[in-house]
C-alpha cells in the first residue's frame, strides 16, 4: 500500500511531492538513475515499445536502473507506481510496438515528458500489458499518479480499458478507483482544524474536551479508503510553507504520519504464512527545485539528490546509504 501527494505550494513558487512504499521486505530497493539519452525497449511482449529519452531520471526500484516504482525528472514531472489490489486489469499484448509493461512506464513517461499533458498523451500511445519479471516474486496489481507543478492525474487500468482521470485533490492512495475515493470525500466535510462550539443539552453544557476535537471521526486504520482521506485532511489544511525548506520540512512531517509500526499490519507472505506489510522507504519530488528527498526502512536520516549535479550520462542502480545513525548530542 501506498500513499501520495503534493503540497500546496510555497510562498516563494516551490512545489513538492510526497509519497510512501508500504510493501513487505521482499525486493532489493536501490536508488535508479535512468540515462536522460536512455535508449528503453519494452521487455513485456516480443515487439514491445521503443523509446529514446530526453530527460534524466531519477527513483527507487529494484533489479534495473528503469524499473523504477517512483521518481522524478530533470524537468519537474513526477511519477508514481501505487498498489491496486483487485483493480488492476491489464491489457492483452498486440504485438504492434504499443506494448509497455508497468514496470516500465514510469521509465519511460519520465524520460520523455515534461508535463502532465505530455505525459497523458504518450500514455495513449501505450499499451500497458501484465509484466512481472521473474525477479519479482509477487503479483504487480498497478496504478499510475503523475504530477507537474500544477496538476495531477491519474492512469487506471479498469476492466473496460485503461482511464486516465484528471485529480483534483492531488492525493492517491490505493484501492479501489479514483472516482470512489473522490465520492467518498463528501463522507468527511465536517472535518475542521478548529474546535467545535460547545452544546447545551438538558441544563448542561458540553464542550470539547481537547485540542484536535474538529478531526473526530477521521478514520485512523491503515487500509486506502481511510488513508485517502487523512493525508486529503492534511493538505487541505497545512498551513502555506513560507519557502522551498519549509515546504520540504512540512512534506516530510506528512510522510511520518504514515510511517508503519512493524507488526501491526500484518499480510500474506509469497511462501505462505504472514509477513508485515512496512514502510519501507518514503520520497519528496521536488518538482520546482529540481531534487529528490528520500528516507528508508533502516535509517532515520532523509538524504537529499541535487537533479542539477547528477550524472545523467549513464544508467545505474545505486544502493541506499547505510551509515545513518542516531546522531549524538552531549549536555
Amino acid at each position: 500500500m501506498c500513499t501520495n501527494f503534493k503540497h500546496q505550494p510555497a510562498g516563494d513558487g516551490s512545489v513538492a511531492v510526497g509519497r510512501t512504499m508500504e510493501f513487505p521486505d521482499v525486493l532489493p530497493w536501490e536508488l535508479g538513475i535512468v540515462a536522460s539519452d536512455f535508449t528503453g525497449k519494452s521487455e513485456a511482449s516480443p515487439d514491445g515499445k521503443s523509446w529514446t529519452g530526453t530527460h534524466g531520471v531519477i527513483g527507487i526500484g529494484a533489479f534495473k536502473p528503469h524499473w523504477i516504482a517512483d521518481g522524478t525528472n530533470t524537468a519537474g514531472l513526477s511519477g508514481h507506481l501505487l498498489y491496486m489490489p483487485g483493480h488492476a486489469t491489464y491489457a492483452a499484448p498486440r504485438n504492434d510496438g504499443s506494448d509497455i509493461g508497468i514496470l516500465e512506464v514510469l521509465a519511460f513517461l519520465l524520460g520523455t515528458c515534461t508535463s502532465i499533458a505530455e505525459a497523458k498523451a504518450a500514455m495513449a500511445t501505450c499499451n500497458v500489458v501484465d509484466f512481472t519479471p521473474p525477479e519479482v516474486p509477487i503479483p504487480l496489481p498497478l496504478h499510475v499518479i503523475l504530477h507537474d507543478k500544477d496538476a495531477c492525474a491519474v492512469v487506471e487500468f479498469q476492466p473496460d480499458g485503461m482511464v486516465i482521470t484528471d485529480n483534483p485533490v492531488q492525493v492517491a492512495t490505493n484501492a479501489p478507483f479514483i472516482d470512489w475515493h473522490l465520492t467518498n470525500i463528501s463522507n468527511y466535510l465536517t472535518q475542521t482544524p478548529t474546535l467545535p462550539e460547545a452544546i447545551t443539552i438538558g441544563g448542561t453544557t458540553f464542550a470539547p474536551l481537547g485540542q484536535g476535537s474538529g478531526f473526530a471521526g477521521l478514520p485512523a486504520d491503515g487500509n486506502s479508503p481511510s488513508r485517502f482521506v487523512r493525508v486529503l485532511a492534511d493538505v487541505r489544511f497545512a498551513q502555506q510553507p513560507k519557502d522551498e525548506h519549509a515546504l520540504l520540512m512540512d512534506c516530510v512531517r506528512i510522510l511520518h504520519n504514515f510511517d508503519i509500526v512493524p507488526g501491526t499490519i500484518m499480510e500474506d507472505a509469497p511462501g505462505g504464512g504472514l509477513t508485515p506489510e512496512l514502510t519501507m522507504w518514503s520520497t519528496v519530488s521536488n518538482l520546482t527545485g529540481h531534487g529528490y528527498l528520500f528516507n528508508t526502512l533502516h535509517d532515520p536520516l532523509w538524504y537529499s539528490v541535487d537533479l542539477g549535479a547528477t550524472d545523467f550520462s549513464t544508467s545505474r542502480l545505486v544502493a541506499f546509504p547505510t551509515g545513518g545513525t542516531f546522531t549524538s548530542f552531549s549536555v
